[in-house]
């Protein structure tokens, strides 16, 4: 762990500064600093590598990428060393213009995934998506009781919630296309499901009030998120005491033309990893069990992920 007198050197530099004062904010790619900060990649990469060997970054690949973020594991006079130089750093002129240029890579990051829904909105019962199979979904309903209320966060056009509506008491959708809830908005209607009831929002800042659902499913969802614990984090928040969260999603794979073919953002996720999400979300009685393999290539392993909200 850098000591405190290296931690200053480290600092006392003001790209660095500027650097690591994004990724506390964010976990960013070299490619992603280079356009923020406006400066080469070598040179972006060479501080990098000053303040990984100093342990005040840490970074994390996925798939040909790897994105930096503060280091978790910093200890407390470190840490409180670092956040009083930042608040130095970050008063300064320049890096307004930094967190301008932060917000518009984080924009872009959503309009990619919101394009690629709006785009198949409406054909996505009928095209082929990773982990979707109805042994999965099998899985997945098993869990579900009638006459509560349910969210279904990252619904797309509703599929799942289509069903569960029948007899549930209410259901909400949650998504951030505009198309997709337009879309399952039609369907509910012509459907007759005047319980289920869509609602334009992110998985990451639902826009439902704290505990007002008894289950909250995040099926092939969670891999589209930005912060996947924050979604976790929100599903916990919106839970009754004693609700449920069921949570269905790959199992972390290789297949890095996901990232473009269908706007992934993460490829899977292990089961220590979802286990983890959901203990430190404050999810006891957490289970996480494989329930699908894809027989074709790249044979998509789907798992499912369950914990209960303590109380009642």
């Amino acid at each position: 762990m850098a000591e405190g007198w290296e931690t200053l050197r480290l600092l006392s530099e003001p790209t660095r500064a500027r650097i690591l004062a994004l990724v506390r904010r964010e976990e960013l790619s070299v490619a992603e600093l280079q356009e923020i900060l406006g400066m080469g990649q070598s040179r972006i990469s060479s501080h990098l590598g000053l303040l990984r060997q100093g342990n005040l970054v840490a970074d994390r690949r996925e798939g040909k990428h790897s994105f930096y973020g503060v280091n978790p594991a910093l200890s407390g006079p470190v840490r409180n060393l670092v956040e009083s130089a930042l608040v130095v750093a970050e008063d300064e002129e320049v890096f307004a213009e930094d967190l301008r240029n932060l917000e518009r890579i984080l924009a872009r990051r959503k309009q990619v995934a919101e394009t690629y829904f709006n785009l198949v909105a409406g054909r996505l019962g009928r095209s082929y998506c990773p982990g979707r199979s109805w042994q999965a979904l099998g899985h997945f309903l098993l869990l579900l009781s009638p006459r509560i209320r349910v969210a279904d966060l990252g619904a797309g056009e509703g599929m799942i919630s289509q069903l569960l509506a029948r007899n549930a008491e209410k259901v909400f959708c949650i998504d951030r296309s505009p198309r997709m809830v337009e879309v399952g908005k039609e369907l509910a209607e012509k459907n007759g499901l005047k319980n289920l009831e869509y609602k334009l929002g992110d998985i990451e800042s639902v826009p439902m009030e704290d505990a007002s659902v008894e289950l909250a499913i995040l099926s092939q969802a969670l891999h589209h998120a930005e912060k996947p614990r924050k979604a976790i984090e929100e599903a916990f928040r919106i839970l009754k005491p004693g609700g449920r969260l069921a949570v269905l999603d790959l199992a972390e794979h290789s297949f890095e033309k996901a990232h473009e073919l269908y706007a992934d953002k993460w490829l899977g996720f292990s089961e220590n990893d979802l286990y983890q999400y959901l203990r430190d979300a404050g999810f006891r009685s957490v289970e996480v069990t494989p329930v699908s393999k894809e027989e074709q290539e790249p044979g998509f392993v789907t798992l499912l992920a369950t914990g209960l909200r303590p109380g009642a």
